[in-house]
């Protein structure tokens, strides 16, 4: 069983509330526009494992550091982390396909800076997109996920939200 928190689009910033709401996570994913690779390294203080993807902001270190797609396994769960995804029924172009061959149990996203859950009946499986967590953007809210996967099953799902933003 492993503890994951789950973030996007941080832009550079950084909030002492993500060290907060991931104190005792086995693993944080970030799904792309970290930013500044210094957002990674304080991620690392909190977790022993960071997964990350690049997002379309990244440049410099943190695009040589992270590529735009990770697949990986974690307590059975086969999952897929890229910064732009979409969501079921409209998958940024080519990936419904891709994701049709490769069949992950849990696909993560960011980009829209909009949370989603979701789950896609058609491929069987669990979409998310944990919003943004960062200041930079257009959206209203900040947020962050924390979930437990247990023998391969994505359970115990938690929106955090960090506030609003004035628009």
């Amino acid at each position: 069983m492993k503890r994951i928190g789950i973030l996007s689009d941080t832009h550079s910033c950084w909030d002492d509330r993500f060290a907060t709401h991931f104190a005792g996570c086995n693993e944080i994913w970030h799904a792309g526009d970290i930013g500044c690779i210094d957002v990674i390294e304080r991620l690392r203080q909190v977790a022993p494992v960071v997964r990350a993807v690049s997002g379309n902001i990244d440049s410099g270190i943190v695009r040589r550091t992270f590529q735009e797609e990770e697949l990986f396994e974690v307590e059975g769960l086969n999952v897929m982390l890229r910064h732009i995804g979409g969501y079921p029924g409209r998958y940024a172009p080519g990936l419904g396909r891709r994701l049709a061959e490769i069949r992950p149990g849990l696909m993560v996203c960011g980009h829209s800076h909009i949370l989603k859950v979701m789950y896609d009946n058609r491929l069987d499986m669990l979409h998310i997109n944990p919003g943004a967590a960062g200041t930079a953007g257009w959206q209203t809210r900040r947020t962050l996920i924390r979930l437990t996967i247990d023998n391969a099953v994505p359970r115990d799902l938690e929106v955090i939200e960090l506030g609003t933003l004035r628009q």
